[in-house]
């Protein structure tokens, strides 16, 4: 088998040619990554535009001329949302615009107008629109414990107490605002705060006294800010 006659091919002599060939093909050059704009919210919602409506309540016709333009100003120009006030539905409108930032931007500013409806000031409200974690919680005296005539009074009496002495007590201790409208309590703040002003406020209708709740108050703020 050594001495065969059979031809002997070399490795070497049929890769060469190869190896020149894959030498002379060019880099194929890849094409640029693209680079696309982000799109805008009026792009997002496909060129439709939405609407949101806030009703007035009858009482709150004069309040809310006088503070027009402290509305109107940042919703407008700030957020970028057309408001305006419909006389005849007796409604706040709102819509969004083609330079509208956000498409959140409309659910704040209807949640801000709703804010100032319910009582709050424009001052405390137009924090909605500067902060995302902020909400409105209301319930009413009737869903904490059923009271009727002069017990309904005495306990609505406990929840502002003299001068709005407690009422301040609770908002600065847990940095939220409160709005006591009859029956009816609105609280603005974030949902932590919004539990702790709730909590403090039911035990007040339930019949606590208002040292004993000042006490819990102060245990559980102080409580929270050594948690963080």
């Amino acid at each position: 088998m050594l001495f065969s006659n059979e031809p002997v091919y070399s490795m070497q002599s049929s890769e060469a040619p190869m190896s020149m060939e894959l030498e002379k093909t060019p880099p194929v050059a890849l094409p640029p990554k693209p680079k696309f704009e982000p799109l805008t919210a009026h792009e997002m919602l496909e060129g439709r535009v939405q609407f949101r409506k806030v009703p007035v309540p009858p009482h709150h016709y004069s309040p809310l001329k006088k503070a027009w333009m402290d509305i109107y100003t940042p919703v407008y120009e700030q957020m970028k949302i057309d408001i305006r006030m419909n006389l005849k539905a007796r409604k706040v409108e709102l819509k969004t615009r083609p330079d509208t930032p956000e498409i959140g931007h409309l659910q704040k500013c209807a949640d801000f107008v709703h804010a100032y409806m319910l009582g709050f000031d424009v001052v405390d409200a137009i924090a909605l629109l500067r902060m995302d974690d902020l909400y409105v919680d209301s319930f009413e005296i009737k869903d904490v414990k059923t009271l009727r005539g002069e017990h309904l009074s005495r306990a609505i009496g406990r929840l502002s107490g003299k001068g709005g002495k407690t009422k301040f007590a609770i908002e600065n201790a847990t940095k939220t605002r409160i709005v006591i409208a009859d029956s009816k309590i609105h609280i603005l703040g974030s949902f932590m705060n919004i539990k702790i002003a709730r909590d403090s406020l039911c035990s007040l209708i339930l019949g606590s006294p208002a040292g004993k709740v000042y006490s819990k108050l102060r245990a559980v703020t102080a409580r929270i800010q050594d948690s963080f």
